[in-house]
């Protein structure tokens, strides 16, 4: 067994502060500023989308909405809107929300979780749209959810309210449709036209797009109404994109992820950060010259807490432990990769018994005569890339770059008496 393993040193990526927001003072002056509070009428039965996405302040942004809308006479309630996540149950679904602290107690008003969907129409390349029954029933659609660039293509369409309109609100079957529509048609005009015939079919109110910056907090949230969706998505895409965290280095040779979930990205860790497709990848040590930063090699040391063992994305890791895999939860896990068609992140990477012993036949896959100066990089999850730490050849690289500062002396990675890493 090769048993080089580097020195680590400590880096810090210096962002903006993030502003300090009044929730229900804000979407209270939103939903009036966007003329969307004005169409709400007494009685008007509401149904508010909520996502399965770890969106910070979500608790407190769905509160804000809700009570808004009960303040104008409002009735509302909450359709988990999350296509085949939990499993695709009712349970499964209701379970994610309440790990984000939206509950019918905490909210005050009730959640309809069934899975049922009906046909609403067909796009012009002919595949069906389909749409929550309980959707469907209530007199308006509110979508909350947070925009930023999509992990399954690139593009002026990211993840959002028209992603979630079709995806999250099609339920599971609704949700295979798309994704059906999309390795014929691509994603993003599959997206589209999915949105259009809801946007012309369904009485959608309003969209609540949010906004995070490169600490994972809120940086804006916007009410946009319902002509206005397409238009200010693609604004508030544009702005997400800008405030994106990212690696410093153009080139990583070893990735060390301590954990990955559908709460930090759809594909379990964000494809921008590591620049990997989910529909594949390569392993060559050649450069990409056209990735912002290629990443060669993958370890993912475990799944988040958050996840409920949907290890979606796990497929896009080369290496992984056998605590994750015994994390695994094949029921979600499937459900999720065979609805969105995504057959490669739900594959098993090659995994062992500890992290050491990862990292060791990681790096040497690498085949350097050089090992000292393999750049490895450790993270957190690829939301957090305020602190990570990099092996000592990486230290005079990221030298004099802006908003980046070494700090420390190198240090031996760190590893408990089974041989896995110590807490990042």
């Amino acid at each position: 067994m090769n048993t080089f393993i580097p020195k680590m040193i400590e880096v810090r990526q210096s962002y903006p502060p993030s502003p300090q927001l009044d929730f229900p003072s804000l979407l209270e002056q939103q939903f009036t500023a966007a003329g969307v509070r004005q169409k709400v009428t007494p009685g008007m039965r509401i149904a508010v989308g909520v996502g399965s996405r770890g969106v910070s302040n979500l608790k407190e942004i769905v509160k804000a909405t809700v009570d808004v809308l009960k303040a104008a006479g409002a009735k509302p309630f909450i359709i988990p809107a999350m296509g085949s996540h939990g499993g695709a149950t009712p349970d499964g679904q209701l379970g994610i929300l309440a790990g984000y602290g939206v509950t019918p107690e905490s909210m005050g008003v009730p959640i309809e979780a069934a899975m049922e969907a009906r046909r609403i129409g067909s796009t012009p390349d002919g595949f069906d749209v389909l749409f929550s029954v309980p959707g469907l029933e209530a007199d308006a659609i509110v979508v909350i959810n947070r925009v930023k660039p999509h992990t399954d293509f690139r593009g002026p369409l990211g993840s959002g309210v028209q992603k979630m309109l079709v995806i999250g609100f099609g339920k599971q079957a609704g949700a295979n449709n798309t994704h059906r529509a999309a390795v014929h048609v691509g994603y993003e005009h599959a997206v589209r036209e999915f949105s259009k015939v809801i946007l012309n079919t369904v009485p959608v109110l309003c969209g609540v797009g949010i906004v995070e910056d490169q600490h994972h907090q809120t940086a804006e949230v916007e009410v946009l109404a319902r002509e206005q969706i397409v238009a200010g998505e693609l604004r508030l895409l544009v702005k997400a994109r800008s405030l994106m965290a990212r690696l410093p280095l153009d080139e990583v040779d070893f990735l060390i992820v301590d954990e990955m979930g559908k709460e930090v990205s759809g594909t379990g860790m964000d494809t921008n950060v590591i620049n990997r497709d989910v529909f594949g990848y390569t392993a060559s040590l050649r450069r990409n010259t056209a990735l912002d930063t290629q990443v060669h090699r993958i370890f993912v040391r475990d799944l988040s807490h958050a996840t409920h063992g949907n290890a979606t994305g796990i497929g896009l890791a080369d290496f992984t432990t056998i605590r994750a895999v015994k994390a695994f939860d094949t029921k979600s896990t499937y459900m999720n990769a065979l609805t969105s068609i995504g057959i490669l992140a739900a594959k098993i990477p090659i995994y062992f018994d500890t992290d050491r012993e990862a990292i060791q036949e990681g790096l040497a896959t690498l085949a350097s005569d050089h090992p000292e100066k393999l750049r490895v990089v450790r993270i957190f999850n690829t939301l957090s890339l305020d602190r990570i730490l990099v092996s000592e050849c990486c230290a005079e690289l990221l030298s004099g770059l802006e908003g980046v500062s070494v700090t420390g002396s190198p240090r031996e990675m760190q590893f408990d008496q089974s041989g896995n890493l110590l807490p990042f």
